[in-house]
């Protein structure tokens, strides 16, 4: 069983250059039984200017990876639930 993402951890990406970098988990949600999380990249935050901050959501598979979001449906379903969670801090 793989130990589960928690918000505020830190953990690195390949991005598609292969460059590592290290990203933040800045929420997480469930949907339809599917866990996502919203992950924000580590320098950026902690230059605390919430404007430019890119948001990624992931989705958590079966084996606890992550992967990208490939429909757009899924993706703006996981937007809106995402926005809703955002809302209420």
């Amino acid at each position: 069983m793989m130990e589960e993402i928690k918000v505020g951890e830190t953990f690195t990406i390949s991005d598609e250059a292969n460059k590592d970098q290290t990203v933040e988990v800045l929420a997480k949600v469930t949907l339809e039984n599917t866990d996502y999380v919203a992950v924000g990249f580590a320098e950026d935050l902690q230059d605390e200017s919430e404007d430019d901050i890119d948001i990624f959501f992931l989705k958590i598979d079966d084996e606890g990876d992550l992967s990208a979001i490939e429909s757009d449906e899924e993706f703006d379903n996981v937007s809106e639930a995402f926005d809703a969670i955002i809302e209420e801090d």
